[in-house]
Order: C-alpha cells, then sequence, then structure tokens
C-alpha cells in the first residue's frame, strides 16, 4: 500500500469514527469467506457499519479523532480487526453473540460506548444487554405516563361519583318538599270560618 493509499484509508476511517457514539472493535479471524460475507450482510441489515482494517491505520486515525482519546483500546489491535460502527448501542454486541451460536468467531476486542471503554471479549455479555437509547426513552416514557395515567383514571371516576350523585339529588330533594306541603294541604282555616257565619245569616 502507497503513503497515499494509506492516507486516504485513514481519512476514510476518520470519516467513519467523527461523532461516532458506538464503537466496536472485533476480530474476524477464524471466518472464512462465506461466513465473513454473511456477517457482513447481517451488520448491514442492523445498520451498523462494518470495515476490516489494519491495526496501525486504525490506531493513526483514531489519534486523530478530536474529543475522545481511544488510547485505551490500542493494545488490543493485534492481528485481524474490524471496525463496526451503530446507532444503536448493544447492537454489534447483539450481533457476534448471535453469530456465534453458529461459529467460534467473531470475537469482541474492545468498545468504546456511552463514554465508557469495555476492553477484552469477556465483556460481550454486559455489552448485549445494555438498554439501546430508544429502549431507555421508552421506559422513561412509561414510568412518566404511568402516574399521570393513574391521576386521570383517579379524576375520571370522581367525575363520574360526582354526575351520579347529581342525577340522584332531585329524587332526594323531593321528599322533604312534599313533607313541607301536606300540612299546608290538610289546613282548611275556611271551614270553621263558615260554620261561624251561618247562625248570622238566619
Amino acid at each position: 500500500m502507497t503513503k497515499e493509499e494509506k492516507v486516504l484509508v485513514i481519512q476514510e476511517i476518520k470519516d467513519m469514527l467523527q461523532d461516532a457514539k458506538v464503537v466496536y472493535v472485533a476480530s474476524l479471524e477464524g471466518l472464512n469467506a462465506a461466513q465473513t460475507s454473511d456477517f457482513r450482510r447481517q451488520a448491514f441489515k442492523n445498520n451498523i457499519k462494518l470495515k476490516v482494517v489494519k491495526n496501525t491505520l486504525l490506531q493513526k486515525a483514531m489519534e486523530q479523532i478530536e474529543g475522545v482519546d481511544y488510547s485505551e483500546m490500542f493494545p488490543t489491535f493485534k492481528g485481524n480487526t474490524a471496525v463496526m460502527i451503530a446507532e444503536t448501542a448493544n447492537a454489534p454486541a447483539k450481533l457476534i453473540k448471535g453469530f456465534r451460536k453458529q461459529e467460534a468467531f467473531p470475537a469482541l476486542k474492545s468498545a468504546y460506548l456511552q463514554e465508557t471503554f469495555y476492553v477484552g471479549d469477556n465483556n460481550l455479555d454486559t455489552l448485549a444487554n445494555i438498554k439501546s437509547r430508544e429502549e431507555m426513552i421508552g421506559e422513561i416514557i412509561g414510568l412518566l405516563q404511568s402516574p399521570i395515567q393513574r391521576l386521570i383514571s383517579a379524576l375520571e371516576n370522581k367525575e363520574e361519583a360526582k354526575g351520579a350523585k347529581t342525577e340522584e339529588a332531585p329524587a332526594v330533594e323531593a321528599t322533604p318538599e312534599v313533607v313541607a306541603e301536606a300540612p299546608a294541604t290538610e289546613e282548611t282555616p275556611e271551614a270553621p270560618a263558615a260554620e261561624g257565619e251561618a247562625p248570622a245569616a238566619e
């Protein structure tokens, strides 16, 4: 590879890494051509950018990235190396783990996500179980909605109870009115007056 070609490859890697929030470095060593192609296809389906790179060029590209010090990952850059860039934090780990159900490889070398470094294949399960941003947002929304839904439900029940009480109110008030009017109907002050006037007429 000429010097100019190396410069181009380094720039290509830098473009991949620029503003990347999820960076995995894996080993595809041990996979044959067909298996490697299958792994690439699965990566593409899961919106994971994958590029097999030379360790020295990867390190040089990472050294030129501003804002992130990738030096903690450099000791893992040995043998066959593939860079995996994703939007979802656990997507590359799940892909590696799922692929390994059939094959011995790929293996995780190191990873950088959520401003934390993970070095070694022993971190694969931990990374696979990390909740993605979408999953975390979904859980937060669920937690926020839960008390609101309970409040709305309580208010609706209160309104229903109030409405039922208002409908029953006229029937309850009708009883005292009947009782109040009853004596007025029974009082007939004109009857005694009529009896008293009868003799005067004679």
